[in-house]
């Protein structure tokens, strides 16, 4: 499909602004592992996923990681484009979990449609709102949450994205998602592993027991 398959507010532009989008836009190619923004002074642009994973995330002054959300595909990235908000001053990194084609507005031309075109004002507005509420959620868990009960539906998400329960995921990685501490994220395996609830080898986390997990995760 093309771009104006994927473009959240296509048909709400006038064919003007359809074709200066069409001129400026970039359609790009990552590999995993490639970070495409770093923080506030970085303003690569709106980036529209075609295909592929993004992990959006944050790093705490003691360099630990914490992920605030995912972007698959036909997800819109707005915080790359940090420049067009110049009020908000919310540092985030945008890094491809998996090989990803995506398209890039620049921010420049980005601003220039908000600013004439109450369509995707709009739009940008429910964007943020969207997004803030998100991360507002992943604090509410954070800080109230039990560690057991997050891990068990972290565990669950990243099953769900892979369409499988052998996760090839890390004791470190899932810490870095979930802004902890290795030692901790290996001590709560340990016990779903104790619970028959998940199988550990070397790299790798297997959900033996679904059903097991998602009554932990929504026990009060």
């Amino acid at each position: 499909m093309s771009f104006a398959n994927y473009f959240p507010i296509w048909d709400k532009l006038t064919s003007e602004q359809q074709e200066r989008l069409l001129s400026v836009t970039m359609l790009r190619q990552v590999k995993a592992g490639t970070m495409l923004h770093n923080g506030n002074s970085d303003c690569l642009g709106l980036l529209l996923i075609r295909s592929g994973q993004l992990r959006v995330y944050t790093i705490s002054d003691d360099g630990r990681e914490v992920t605030l959300y995912r972007l698959l595909d036909m997800d819109v990235c707005l915080f790359s484009a940090s420049c067009v908000m110049p009020d908000i001053q919310f540092e985030v990194i945008v890094e491809a979990e998996k090989d990803t084609e995506l398209w890039v507005i620049p921010s420049c031309i980005y601003k220039e449609f908000m600013n004439e075109s109450l369509p995707i004002a709009t739009f940008t507005n429910q964007l943020i709102s969207s997004r803030f509420s998100e991360i507002m959620w992943l604090m509410d868990q954070i800080m109230w949450k039990s560690f057991d009960k997050r891990l068990a539906a972290f565990l669950l998400e990243e099953s769900a994205l892979e369409g499988s329960t052998s996760l090839k995921i890390t004791h470190e990685k899932i810490a870095n998602h979930m802004g902890t501490a290795r030692e901790v994220v290996t001590r709560m395996l340990r016990y779903f592993q104790s619970e028959e609830l998940v199988k550990l080898t070397r790299g790798a986390v297997e959900l033996v027991d679904v059903k097991g997990m998602e009554k932990l995760m929504e026990e009060a």
